[in-house]
């Protein structure tokens, strides 16, 4: 039987989780840098910026800082203020969680067609999120023996977050997948986008969540019940910043009318005489095809002889006295 407690399983997991570290990092900083050209498009001002993109930046980014400083933590050699460190960890990296959530949030509004029902519920569910996420950030550090270390933080409220972040994940999960699973519209290629692969992210949240709150709750020894909480956050920011970045992605495109995500894309069908088709280009101009279909339903007077139709601005006279010539034969 393994002493989970003991100063050899401590001090081998601890090298674990230092090394475990590492290989996420580096897995996001590939993550990060493969989509890049996303965020330049914007910065550059390629792409006209909307509002919902400022929980996406702010998750990508927050990740990241919190990623640094852990690293920094784990290597730093010399004496530094570990309160302030591991204070600044904590802020961002629970940030990063808070955000992802709310980023997988406004897809299941999106999908919903803002529905107020669904929104507010959505709203009062993310603000208790955000309570334990504050909550979460209260913990002690201090340097020993030649390293930064933690010495307090309240498992409890860290094992709320998680569980809570599980329930949330798996509430957006369900409404999603109801939703395109049942459309009042019909299926468009949107619909099949999320509901084809995208909605396998929402599932990857939830699980993410749900391994670490499983290690929380087992609670095998300091190091091993807060292992798994940096792979949450993780596999959280990444399938969240990808659900926006597909999105966003299709949207620019504008192949075909989705009703239940209203200005996501535009495609007007009529019935009328003229058919017209809109879709949205790079840069967000706007290309407008207009092919328009005569009415078999005319008045003689808009034939020449020919049977050609006279159009407003033309009429051939020679061509209606020869029909007058027919019309009254010399015998």
């Amino acid at each position: 039987m393994v002493d989970w407690h003991s100063q050899e399983t401590l001090a081998a997991n601890a090298e674990s989780f230092s090394k475990f570290m590492h290989v996420l990092f580096g897995l996001y900083l590939w993550e990060f840098l493969s989509s890049l050209d996303f965020d330049w498009q914007f910065i550059s001002g390629k792409r006209r910026f909307r509002w919902p993109l400022i929980f996406y930046f702010s998750g990508r980014y927050s990740l990241l800082f919190a990623l640094i400083g852990i690293s920094i933590a784990l290597n730093v050699t010399t004496e530094v203020n570990c309160q302030a460190l591991y204070t600044f960890n904590q802020i961002f990296g629970n940030t990063a969680i808070g955000l992802a959530s709310i980023n997988l949030s406004l897809r299941t509004m999106a999908v919903w067609s803002q529905n107020k029902y669904v929104v507010t519920v959505l709203v009062l569910i993310i603000l208790g999120h955000w309570s334990f996420l504050l909550h979460g950030i209260l913990l002690k550090a201090a340097w020993v023996d030649g390293e930064c270390v933690i010495i307090y933080t309240d498992n409890q409220i860290l094992a709320i977050t998680f569980i809570y972040s599980m329930a949330f994940d798996f509430t957006v999960l369900c409404l999603t997948g109801w939703k395109l699973a049942f459309p009042a519209n019909g299926r468009s290629k949107l619909i099949k986008l999320i509901f084809g692969d995208g909605l396998i992210y929402f599932a990857i949240a939830f699980l993410a969540n749900l391994m670490a709150t499983i290690f929380m709750l087992i609670n095998l020894n300091a190091v091993l019940s807060i292992i798994a909480n940096v792979p949450a956050a993780i596999a959280s920011t990444i399938v969240a910043c990808r659900v926006v970045r597909r999105l966003t992605n299709f949207t620019s495109q504008g192949p075909e009318v989705f009703t239940s995500t209203q200005g996501s894309t535009l495609a007007f069908r009529s019935n009328a005489s003229t058919n017209r088709r809109i879709s949205v280009k790079k840069g967000d101009s706007v290309h407008v095809q207009m092919d328009t279909f005569a009415s078999p339903d005319r008045s003689a007077g808009e034939y020449d002889a020919s049977g050609k139709i006279v159009k407003d601005d033309e009429f051939d006279p020679e061509a209606q006295i020869i029909s007058n010539e027919f019309k009254r034969p010399p015998y």
